[in-house]
């Protein structure tokens, strides 16, 4: 009985969470204007997704705006995590502490202190990305932080006190043996870093140029009162995102498993 309530209660949440999700992909295929009547199947919400220039051009903006601020968020959360470990006690709690303040703060909140600081104090204009890349950097460093730490802990820390004691610089230790070791947790970062930034709605909103659009800002324009047509590829564009997700994730499983069993036999 408590396998099965267990199964039954993993079910539910399961079918909460997803099903959702099937029923818009299911519509995506469809000829229906709106949610609530299928009329016939079709592939034309993918043609007009695939072939609509502001379409086209406002997806391949959003994922290079995603990958080039998760690669600098990246780089920033994990040297953040190495100093933090490396620090003393009091240090590293300070450091702790201050990383988890953008954690749990609003989205709104960090919008408008990058707004404000940027391009009211520093008079930096918002044509030229640098509020918008600056704001999603500040969004997702403190999440890498997080995904970096726990491999640092579980980390063999006596080989990078060999790697100096062998006559390496600290920046070799730091390449060769301490990166290796946590780069799981490194990559974990970034993937975390690049949905956070395809995720985002407010920070994009006051820090992006007048001429630019990420993917949750054209949504709720969209929403207001474009064409059908428009509405219903969008449809199409949460369904290639989803699949798209999910393909990155078992990939990164089977990855992780595979370089656990490389390890078992070496």
């Amino acid at each position: 009985m408590k396998k099965f309530m267990s199964a039954f209660c993993l079910g539910i949440l399961l079918l909460f969470i997803y099903l959702p999700i099937m029923l818009l992909a299911v519509y995506s295929f469809t000829t229906s204007p709106q949610l609530g009547s299928i009329r016939e199947f079709s592939l034309q919400n993918y043609v007009t997704l695939f072939t609509t220039a502001d379409l086209r051009n406002m997806i391949i903006g959003t994922f290079a705006l995603a990958l080039g601020s998760a690669l600098i968020a990246t780089i920033l959360g994990t040297l953040g995590a190495i100093g933090a470990f490396y620090s003393g006690k009091l240090s590293k709690r300070v450091i702790n502490a201050m990383n988890q303040i953008p954690v749990v703060n609003a989205d709104v909140v960090t919008g408008f202190s990058i707004c404000i600081f940027l391009i009211v104090v520093l008079n930096i204009g918002k044509e030229t990305y640098i509020p918008l890349v600056a704001g999603h950097v500040v969004l997702s460093a403190p999440f890498v932080f997080l995904s970096v730490v726990p491999k640092l802990k579980q980390m063999d820390g006596s080989i990078y006190e060999a790697a100096l004691d062998m006559g390496a610089t600290p920046l070799t230790a730091l390449v060769k043996v301490v990166i290796p070791q946590i780069f799981s947790g490194i990559m974990s970062g970034f993937m975390m870093a690049v949905t956070i930034s395809l995720d985002d709605y407010f920070v994009a909103t006051y820090t992006k140029p007048a001429t630019f659009d990420t993917i949750s800002t054209y949504v709720v324009n969209a929403t207001k009162g474009a064409q059908t047509d428009i509405k219903t590829a969008l449809w199409a564009l949460s369904t290639v995102i989803f699949v798209v997700v999910v393909l990155a994730v078992l990939s990164m499983n089977m990855a992780g498993r595979k370089g656990k069993t490389d390890e078992k036999m070496d």
